[in-house]
């Protein structure tokens, strides 16, 4: 495990941080072979929904020599077999020139020790399958869980199957 160095640390986000977190998340896009023009979110989105209320997400930063160059950005999911609350990583990226400071391996031990202090009972996240970092995660004890399949329902599905909804009753 390569040891952070000095100049290196994990922080919360701040709202000054919006514009980075986008060009984070930019950079991710283009890692993961998607164009930049796939990333609809803005400051406004990264500023209502993680710093207003409700917060829809919490995010950590970490910087080195005192810039931003990586970020976790999680949420909490709920466990109905385990009755308790876990986490979900959206995203964990270290821009390219930072990757091997250990940062990234910071930023995933201070999600740990978040959800450790939150009696959480898990970490979800999921990984492309061929993302060389899926050797960082078997590392740290991250197993695939082969049995399970992500399905997703994107807006226009959302939608159609709202329409039909029943109404709530109160």
């Amino acid at each position: 495990m390569p040891n952070l160095a000095a100049n290196a640390a994990v922080r919360w986000a701040r709202p000054d941080d919006a514009a980075h977190i986008i060009r984070l998340i930019k950079g991710l896009a283009a890692y993961e072979n998607e164009p930049e023009a796939s990333v609809k979110i803005t400051e406004a989105d990264i500023l209502r929904d993680g710093f207003g209320e409700p917060k829809r997400f919490e995010c950590l930063i970490a910087d080195l020599d005192g810039a931003p160059v990586g970020f976790a950005l999680f949420f909490s999911n709920y466990s109905t077999w385990e009755g308790r609350a876990g986490l979900y990583l959206e995203d964990l990226f270290v821009d390219e020139s930072a990757r091997g400071s250990g940062l990234g391996r910071a930023l995933m031990a201070a999600v740990a020790q978040l959800a450790a202090a939150r009696n959480c009972g898990r970490i979800d996240l999921g990984v492309l399958d061929w993302n060389p970092t899926r050797d960082f995660y078997h590392a740290i004890d991250c197993h695939h869980m082969h049995e399970w399949l992500p399905y997703r329902l994107d807006s226009p599905a959302i939608a159609a199957l709202a329409a039909g909804a029943p109404v709530i009753a109160g």
